[in-house]
Order: C-alpha cells, then sequence, then structure tokens
C-alpha cells in the first residue's frame, strides 16, 4: 500500500477532558489512487487530513507513505511537514494575489534550474488548461480558474501524495461536481495518488475511487461509492449517503427461501435477503432507497403524496402509505401528480438491507 494509517487518533485538549477528533480510524490508499474522506461537518475529516500532512500531531496511531513512516507517537517519529514531500490545496486556494499565474506556479521550483523550471510551470498550466493566462493575476480569473492554479501549484514539485481540503466548497453547486470530474481527469492523467475531504457526496463520487464515510472521529465504512450506497455498513452510513427511509419489516421462511415482509410489498431475492434467525423474531428494519419504489398505478399498493421536490429529470415524492409507513419515491418529471394524489407504487429492490430494528420508533424513519 502507498499511504498507509493505522489505528491513528488525533486528540485536542478541552475542559472536560481529551476529545478525540479522530478515533483509530484506519486505511489504505495504493498508488494513483484518489481516497475521498466524507461526513458532516465536526466528523474529525479534516482533523486526519492534517494529521497525514504533519500539520497535526497525533496521540496515537502510524501513519506511512511509500513504505516510509512519517508518523508514530509510540516511537516519537514525527517528520515534519516540509519534508513530507506532500502536495495541499487548500479550501481558500491560498494564492499570492500580488504574483502573476505563472509565478504562483513556480513558487515551489525554486531549486530547479530557471529553463527547467520555466518549462515545468508552462506544462502545470496547459495541463489545467490555462496555459493561456500566465501573465494574469489571481483576481482576474473565476473562481474554478483560481482552484485550477491552486492545483497546479501543488502538482508542479511532483509531491508524492497530494491532499485537498473541501477543494470546490466556495464555488457554485452547478460547477463543482464538473470540476470534480475534470480535478480527477487531471490527477488520473499524472498518476497521482490523493486524498480529499469534502462534505458533499455528489463531489465524492465523481473524485474518489474509495470513499470513506466518518462519523464522530470514527470511519465507518471504507469502500466503493457502490457499496456505499447499495450496501452500507451502518445506520449512519445508509443515512447519510442518498435518499430513503428504515421501515419496519419482518424476515420469514417461504418456499424458495428467506423473504422479507415489508409495508410496500414481499422481497424475495433469496441470494439478498437475510435469514429469518439474523434478528430476534426475524424483526428488522430495511432500507428502502427512492430508488426503490416504482410508481405503478397497477400496483395494488396505494400511496398518498404528501411532498414533492422538482429535481429537473424526475421528482422526489414523499408518500404515506395506508398503513402508515412514509416512503420516498423517484418519479419521472412527466409523472406530475399533485399533493394529496393517491398513486400506485411497488418495490423494486435488488439489494436487501437490514438493520436491527431500533424500538424508539415503530414506523419508517425518512433519512
Amino acid at each position: 500500500m502507498f499511504l498507509q494509517v493505522e489505528n491513528l487518533s488525533v486528540r485536542y485538549s478541552a475542559r472536560s477532558g481529551d476529545a478525540a477528533a479522530v478515533d483509530r480510524v484506519s486505511f489504505s490508499l495504493v498508488a494513483g489512487q484518489i481516497g475521498v474522506l466524507i461526513g458532516p461537518s465536526g466528523c474529525g475529516k479534516t482533523s486526519l487530513l492534517r494529521a497525514v500532512a504533519g500539520l497535526e500531531r497525533p496521540s496515537d496511531g502510524r501513519i506511512s507513505v511509500a513504505g516510509e513512516l512519517l508518523s508514530d507517537p509510540r516511537t516519537g517519529c514525527h517528520v515534519a511537514p516540509e519534508q513530507r514531500r506532500i502536495g495541499m490545496v487548500f479550501q481558500d486556494y491560498a494564492l499570492f494575489p500580488h504574483l502573476s499565474l505563472r509565478d504562483n506556479v513556480a513558487f515551489g521550483l525554486k531549486r530547479l534550474a530557471r529553463s527547467e523550471r520555466d518549462d515545468r510551470v508552462q506544462t502545470m498550466l496547459d495541463l489545467v488548461g490555462l496555459g493561456h493566462a500566465a501573465r494574469r493575476l489571481p483576481h482576474e480569473l473565476s473562481g474554478g480558474q483560481q482552484q485550477r492554479i491552486a492545483l497546479a501549484r501543488a502538482l508542479a514539485p511532483s509531491p508524492r501524495l497530494l491532499l485537498l481540503d473541501e477543494p470546490f466548497s466556495s464555488l457554485d453547486v452547478d460547477l463543482r461536481e464538473r470540476l470534480a470530474q475534470d480535478v480527477r481527469q487531471i490527477l488520473k492523467s499524472q498518476g497521482t495518488t490523493a486524498l480529499v475531504v469534502t462534505h458533499d457526496q455528489f463531489e465524492a463520487f465523481a473524485l474518489g475511487d474509495t470513499i470513506g464515510v466518518m462519523n464522530l472521529g470514527r470511519l465507518e465504512q471504507w469502500d466503493s461509492a457502490y457499496a456505499l450506497y447499495h450496501r452500507p455498513a451502518t445506520r449512519f452510513v445508509a443515512q447519510f449517503i442518498g435518499h430513503g427511509v428504515f421501515t419496519p419489516a419482518q424476515i420469514v421462511a417461504c418456499a424458495h427461501g428467506p423473504c422479507v415482509h415489508t409495508p410496500v410489498g414481499e422481497l424475495d431475492d433469496p441470494d439478498e435477503c437475510p435469514l429469518p434467525d439474523a434478528f430476534p423474531n426475524g424483526e428488522c428494519d430495511v432500507l428502502l432507497r427512492a430508488d426503490d419504489i416504482v410508481h405503478d398505478d397497477a400496483s395494488p399498493v396505494k400511496a398518498r403524496i404528501e411532498r414533492k421536490a422538482f429535481r429537473g429529470s424526475e421528482f422526489l415524492y414523499t408518500l404515506r402509505l395506508d398503513s402508515g409507513e412514509q416512503v420516498l419515491a423517484h418519479v419521472p418529471s412527466h409523472h406530475d401528480h399533485q399533493i394529496g394524489e393517491r398513486v400506485g407504487i411497488r418495490a423494486a429492490v435488488d439489494h436487501v438491507v437490514t438493520f436491527q430494528r431500533e424500538p424508539s420508533s415503530p414506523g419508517s424513519r425518512p433519512i
């Protein structure tokens, strides 16, 4: 593994005692892979990134890059940030306002000969599509262009690892995902290993080969975007990624194998359904994503529309079943039903995801 983080903890002193911003986190990246850390504010993802950069001293655990140990409190090892050969792109770009784009990119290349430095700068500017703007100042660029220059400056010294901290948070929503895809292409073209922090799951999906969901300092799951969505390891991951509900269900033995009785019908894929003894009395909560619920007027299961949100190509409907449970459904936008209208629905679930039933709330819970 190229980047190896093992049982890492970062603690800050507080009046009530030491508070763990990062709590025994382990993950790894192979060379050329892009990893993304995602989670709500205060979950510890930026503290973890700063520990990898050397800007925070871990209280426990090990960090190594390309086989070189960078941090281990038990042995007293802590390589200084400037000696780690790690580049960093900050949330606010941190460009020098009085320097041209060329000089911003050249800032970390002072040890190179003049001709070599000029060639490297031009290569980086061309790489991010701004080779024609070398003499401009940062304030003459759009936010997306400034972010590209920040990336070019970080890549110019050929760091062995690149860290990006909320790199698109100051940009318009429509620009974020598009720029995230562009940045991924740039990093892949250079074979750069990168670790990114974001709170936006669409950015994470556009950028990452592997994505880690953090909560209260813990890494809940480190997996592909597909697995996080369809195979969430914890209830928190299921809640944080995508739209859906937890609804009460029961696993029973059917003639062809285990099946799950839900308020929207029976889920009977024997390869997907857990065995009845997986939970006491087979009672569980099943995750129903908005794309697991299909609008079907011929279905005997009916639901009343309580809310609708227009998403361009589709509506996100919040539906109330006659049994009282609530479900969500993505419906093509040409099916423009009114609030209060009853529609037919059916379940089309490819991945059956179940959790221990929470006794505090017997009905379905939107997530």
